[in-house]
Formats: structure tokens, sequence, C-alpha cells
């Protein structure tokens, strides 16, 4: 069951993003990744066996088609490894718009390394009870 997962790492966590990464990596299969530009780029140079989508870099535009793809239920997943708690800067009104999407239509949003770990372990909990489910509905 292939889930499209969203990362998104600011500068300064992408270093973060790529060990959380790295330590969970036995377990992000059958995944789909889909990243802004910079991120995209970031996590390529390190050669996971899994790819990402590229889109484009946040600042031009990256995070307003991550809001629309969540907007559209097309994501089951947004990592946003923020910076820092204050959404400001020149791109502050398309980061809101991806918080504001995950909002309304009730997508999973982790701004840390924590709140990710526990978004994914339940992710994957709840594939598990539901190919459990299937098989007791077989039998």
């Amino acid at each position: 069951m292939q889930r499209n997962i969203v990362i998104i790492a600011h500068d300064p966590k992408k270093n973060d993003l790529i060990s959380f990464l790295k330590e969970r990596e036995q377990y992000l299969f059958d995944r789909s990744f889909i990243c802004t530009g910079r991120t995209a780029d970031f996590i390529e140079q390190e050669k996971f066996d899994f790819s990402v989508v590229h889109l484009k870099r946040g600042s031009s535009g990256g995070y307003l088609q991550i809001a629309e793809m969540i907007s559209e239920r097309k994501i089951d997943l947004v990592i946003f490894l923020m910076a820092d708690q204050v959404v400001s800067g020149n791109h502050h009104e398309d980061i809101r718009k991806i918080l504001d999407s995950c909002v309304e239509t009730n997508t999973p949003l982790a701004i840390n390394v924590a709140s990710a770990d526990l978004l994914l372990i339940g992710l994957i909990r709840k594939e598990q009870a539901q190919r459990a489910r299937e098989a007791q509905n077989i039998s």
C-alpha cells in the first residue's frame, strides 16, 4: 500500500532529516516521497534506496504545490522540519498554506523529529492492522 509522504526541511534542519531517514530507512519502502527542490536534492545526495518526487523550490512555488496536493487529499503525511516555531520571512504565506491545508483536510503533520517518528510509526501500525483485518476476511 503506497503512501504519499511530503518531506520538507529548512536548511538548518536538513542534517536532522537525513539522520531521521537513515535510522528508519528499513521501513520506508513502498512510500512515495514528495519534496521541495532543495530538500529533494539534499536527500538524493545520500543515495537512499528510495526515490523522491521533485517539486519546485519552496520559495519558487514548491510550498504552494504541496499545499494544493494536500487540499486535493493526495498526501497521507507531511513531515516539515522547520528551523523555528515562528513562520516568518518572505515565504510566510506559502508555509501557512501548507499548515492550513493540513488542518483543513485532517492530514497528519510533524514539525519535529519526535512527532515525525510517532506519526510514521502510527502509519505503519495502521497499515499492519488493515492487512490483518483483510487477512481475517479472506480466511
